[in-house]
């Protein structure tokens, strides 16, 4: 927490990110994620009450990133919920946070680069997915500084191309109005899954406190940053839906393999195509470039601490990053994304974030007033949030995602089981 801006002491990274760059990394995570990958799957479990399970996301996205802010201004170290928990709760707690973020983690990786692949070369998905995982792991071993420039470039680009689509869709003469009523279809249960699929789009606002050795004046910025970031996304997304809601329906968007591409050609605008494709093939890239950037932190801080492998705790000493924990992550992301499967990896995705945020908002409500703890009602809301939104999610999902968590916990007192020895 001494280390000055700009500064680093060894075995520590340097202070180098301001607002700016921390906004826009959260933008990087966050656009592209939700709307280009779990639409289409939430409008399925949802109906035509879409809209309201991305209001529900978005409470418990608000709830989680105003107690991670929180916390990342009291605690600015790499690791996230991984050093929240185990200095508030304690070390097991801690670490089931950080196992949950890098498994989830990992699966959101997969699954971007996938996108990437299905938008940029449908007929090659899963060589341009390794290829791209392999570049953009290149690109954040060099140093983070650049990993904010280029991902400064993509939200850029992203944002132009979903105006185009929102403008395509409500200029078309195709948009009703009526398609945004909330019908007969509507369940409770499948407005909560919905929302649970969509919380993997929200889940990048906090990819910011992950880095928070690595941000100036962390009390300052962590608190501006994750609320700009999660605002900002929350109002793109927003238009985004309404406008492919209004276009293609409830039933259209559920069955749409590419729900942008194809509101933009019953918008009668298929011209605007090929820009759609590009753009989404770039918004996924924004977010596997964040993706890796967090999920090697958090290695980093697990590794320091070793319930990872300790030789994954090296910081490169000219370039100043986690580079070990970098390519061992690369490295596994590459592998699932020569065989795993996109929608899949959304849900076992979301269970496992879910999990890590919950422990975020438990460690948030034992702050102290002097220590800023957000009003009790945030920390309580984004807990029973996470909880009810994790166990929402299709079966397969909490399944997959409850048996990972259990591993990770047999682990964890197995090692503890040694070591007494």
């Amino acid at each position: 927490m001494g280390t000055s801006a700009g500064s680093a002491g060894a075995g520590e990274l340097k202070r180098r990110l301001g607002v700016f760059d921390a906004v826009v990394i959260g933008l990087g995570a966050m656009i592209g994620a939700g709307i280009f990958a779990a639409l289409a799957p939430a409008a399925e479990a949802a109906g035509s009450a879409l809209p309201l399970s991305l209001a529900v996301a978005a409470v418990v996205a608000y709830c989680n990133a105003t107690s991670s802010a929180r916390l990342a201004a009291r605690y600015p170290t790499s690791g996230g919920t991984y050093v929240y928990g185990r200095e508030r709760l304690g070390d097991f707690w801690g670490y089931l946070a950080g196992w949950g973020f890098v498994v989830g983690k990992t699966a959101s990786c997969a699954a971007m680069a996938l996108t990437v692949g299905a938008y940029a070369w449908p007929g090659r998905a899963h060589a341009v997915a390794v290829a791209a995982v392999v570049a953009l792991t290149a690109v954040n071993y060099v140093g983070v500084r650049k990993s904010a420039w280029l991902t400064r470039g993509i939200v850029a680009v992203v944002p132009a191309v979903l105006a185009a689509v929102v403008a395509a869709c409500l200029t078309g003469g195709t948009a009703e109005p009526a398609r945004l009523d909330i019908g007969a279809d509507a369940t409770f249960g499948g407005v909560l899954t919905a929302a649970g699929l969509l919380f993997f789009a929200f889940a990048g606002y906090a990819r910011v406190a992950t880095l928070g050795e690595e941000v100036r004046d962390p009390g300052r910025t962590i608190p501006r940053a994750i609320p700009l970031a999660l605002g900002i996304t929350l109002a793109v997304y927003a238009a985004v839906a309404l406008a492919v809601l209004a276009v293609l329906g409830p039933d259209g968007l559920a069955g749409a393999a590419a729900p942008l591409d194809q509101a933009v050609r019953a918008a009668g605008v298929p011209g605007l195509v090929p820009v759609v494709r590009a753009g989404a093939a770039v918004a996924a890239l924004g977010s596997l470039l964040a993706l890796i950037l967090g999920v090697s932190r958090t290695t980093l801080a697990m590794a320091r601490d070793r319930h990872l492998p300790h030789a994954l705790a090296a910081v490169h000493p000219r370039f100043g990053v986690p580079h070990r924990a970098e390519l061992a992550v690369g490295a596994v992301v590459a592998v699932l994304a020569a065989t795993a499967d996109v929608r899949g990896a959304i849900g076992f995705s979301s269970f496992g974030v879910l999990a890590y945020y919950a422990v975020a908002n438990a460690s948030a409500w034992t702050l102290t007033p002097a220590e800023g703890r957000p009003a009790r009602i945030v920390p309580a809301l984004g807990l029973a949030g996470c909880l009810v939104l994790a166990f929402a999610l299709p079966t397969a999902s909490v399944v997959w995602g409850a048996v990972v968590l259990a591993l990770g916990a047999a682990a964890y007192g197995l090692r503890k089981a040694v070591a007494r020895r």
